[in-house]
C-alpha cells in the first residue's frame, strides 16, 4: 500500500467543521471588512473549498496586502530549512479571520498613555515597563502537634 501524500493529506481533522459549526456560514463572516496591514488568522474552513489555503498554512498568522471582493491577499511567514520564506497567498474570506494577537498591546498602549496623562497633571513620574511576578512573600508555619508515622507489621492472618 502507497503512503497518500495529495494537496489534502493529512487534514482529515484539520479540515473539518467544529461541533455545532456545521451547517450554513454564518453570514457575519462576509460582512467583516478587511483593509490592507490588518492581522489576519488563517483557518481554512472546510466547508467551502474554493479559495482554500494549502494545510501548511493552516493556523499561521499574516498580514493582508491585497484586498478585492470576496477574497484577501495574505503575506504568511513560512519556515523552509533554516530561514523564513515571505509566502504571498490569496485566500478567500471565509477561510480567514481578524487575529486578536495585537489587541493586549493596543490596550496596553492605551493605558500607558492614560497613566502618562495623569502622572502628569499630579507632577509624578510613573513606571510603564511591564515587570515579571517577582518571588512570594516569606511566612512561617507554626507546628502545634507532631504526628510520627511507622509502617503497620505484616500480618498474615484472615
Amino acid at each position: 500500500m502507497g503512503h497518500p501524500a495529495g494537496l489534502r493529506a493529512g487534514t482529515r481533522y484539520a479540515f473539518s467543521r467544529k461541533h455545532r459549526e456545521k451547517g450554513m456560514i454564518a453570514l457575519g463572516t462576509y460582512l467583516k471588512t478587511y483593509r490592507v496591514g490588518d492581522i489576519v488568522d488563517v483557518k481554512a474552513n472546510g466547508a467551502v473549498q474554493k479559495g482554500m489555503p494549502h494545510k501548511v498554512y493552516h493556523g499561521k498568522t499574516g498580514v493582508v496586502y491585497n484586498v478585492t471582493k470576496s477574497a484577501v491577499g495574505v503575506i504568511i511567514y513560512k519556515k523552509v530549512g533554516n530561514r523564513y520564506l515571505e509566502k504571498r497567498v490569496n485566500l478567500r474570506v471565509e477561510h480567514v479571520s481578524h487575529s486578536r494577537s495585537r489587541e493586549e498591546f493596543l490596550n496596553r498602549v492605551k493605558s500607558n498613555a492614560a497613566r502618562k496623562r495623569e502622572a502628569k497633571a499630579k507632577g509624578e513620574s510613573v513606571q510603564l515597563k511591564r515587570l515579571p511576578v517577582g518571588p512570594r512573600a516569606a511566612h512561617t508555619i507554626e507546628l502545634t502537634d507532631v504526628e510520627s508515622l511507622a509502617p503497620q507489621p505484616y500480618d498474615t492472618h484472615i
